[in-house]
């Protein structure tokens, strides 16, 4: 007997097929793999979402750690820096007020009594000195000898001293010089010597 070799056509789909031995199968049978398989996936599920948890908590754990030494960083750059700004900015402060102190200084008229008062405060460095000659700018010693300032006419048996004109001196102060050295009472000397004491 030859096989069947051709092909069933049907004109409607078949419904309600079932193999040869269908009822000799057990429903439970049928059924278990089924169970077993959603088993599994519920199982595979929990551990899969068990795992994602872990990892996530890993991560921000370690996220938090690199925060907390980026602040930890961040805060003794802070310490270190802020007394280095302290310093800078006392000394750009002090840098500014003599430069406007230099300023108001050059810019104030010189007068008599301002001149008088700038040889007296040399003349008191060099108390107990007999002789000493008083340097002055040439404009301020004849403004002195002008308005007949008594520092220029004083006499003294006591003492010997001069008064002379010196390019060597800026307007406003003075040298006196004795003996034993050179007071500098001119003005960028003292300002000078304010800066020296401030910024140290």
């Amino acid at each position: 007997m030859k096989p069947w070799s051709d092909t069933l056509l049907f004109p409607k789909p078949l419904r309600e097929i079932r193999p040869r031995n269908a009822d000799a199968i057990p429903s439970a049978v049928a059924i278990a793999p089924a169970r077993a398989s959603e088993e599994e996936l519920q199982a595979s599920y929990e551990r899969g979402r068990n795992d994602a948890e872990k990892a996530l908590r890993e991560e921000l754990l370690q996220q938090r750690a690199e925060v907390q030494e980026l602040v930890a960083g961040a805060l003794k750059s802070m310490r270190e820096s802020v007394p280095q700004i302290v310093r800078d900015t006392e000394t750009s402060l002090v840098a500014l007020a003599l430069s406007i102190a230099q300023k108001m200084v050059v810019e104030l008229p010189i007068t008599t009594e301002m001149m008088e008062a700038v040889v007296r405060d040399a003349l008191t460095q060099i108390e107990g000195t007999a002789e000493f000659t008083v340097r002055l700018h040439p404009a301020d010693l004849e403004l002195l000898q002008k308005s007949g300032s008594p520092l220029i006419d004083a006499k003294d048996d006591s003492k010997e001293f001069r008064f002379v004109s010196s390019s060597d001196v800026t307007r406003g102060g003075c040298l006196v010089q004795t003996r034993f050295g050179t007071v500098d009472a001119r003005r960028e000397t003292k300002l000078d010597l304010l800066q020296r004491s401030l910024l140290e």
